[in-house]
């Protein structure tokens, strides 16, 4: 198995929780020990907007990245076909795209570290949501109303190959701005 493979074991595939669950844990201690009380309602905020970020990331990934772009439309093709197997991002892969494309730019946006940090522990919260909801989606049974919801989604996102639509995992509000979503009522899920 290689270190940027898509297909995991099942210890590299837990990997990905572990990792990012230790990640939130560390950047949010060092945002605890580092803050100065005054500032944190504007540490929470930016927090909050990286959650909040989240979302749209996750929804333009899905939409544009995972199936406009190759090879990662390929490889997440083969996730469709096979929605069991254990294919994801690879952990090493997903972190370096976190700390170029939204740690870097924040530190020169914001030009402090703790504010950088805040916006980019909320997108690593997003991120590591997004990987348990998904998860919970293809392996979970539930009588959680609202698990069965966002699983209803997400067979309605597996089941559109020629135009996919509904690409947000965590929240359905992105396919709603930009009219991708699809409405089925009697869709039955465990």
């Amino acid at each position: 198995m290689s270190l940027f493979s898509m297909k995991h074991s099942e210890g590299g595939y837990r990997a990905d929780f572990v990792l990012y669950g230790i990640a939130v844990l560390i950047l949010a201690v060092f945002l605890i020990l580092t803050v100065h009380y005054r500032q944190w309602l504007q540490i929470l905020a930016l927090v909050g907007l990286g959650l909040v970020s989240w979302t749209l990331i996750e929804y333009a990934l899905h939409r544009f990245v995972m199936h406009g772009l190759q090879p990662f439309s390929q490889w997440h093709a083969e996730h469709h076909q096979r929605p069991k197997a254990l294919i994801c991002t690879p952990t090493i892969m997903s972190m370096m795209l976190i700390a170029v494309l939204v740690f870097l730019p924040s530190l020169v946006f914001f030009g402090n570290l703790q504010q950088a940090w805040a916006l980019t522990l909320g997108v690593i919260i997003g991120y590591l949501y997004y990987s348990v909801m998904h998860h919970a989606i293809h392996y979970w049974r539930t009588d959680n109303a609202w698990l069965k919801q966002r699983k209803r989604w997400h067979v309605l996102h597996h089941s559109n190959i020629e135009q996919p639509a509904c690409f947000g995992v965590t929240s359905g509000f992105w396919d709603h701005v930009f009219k991708s979503a699809l409405r089925r009522k009697n869709i039955n899920v465990e």
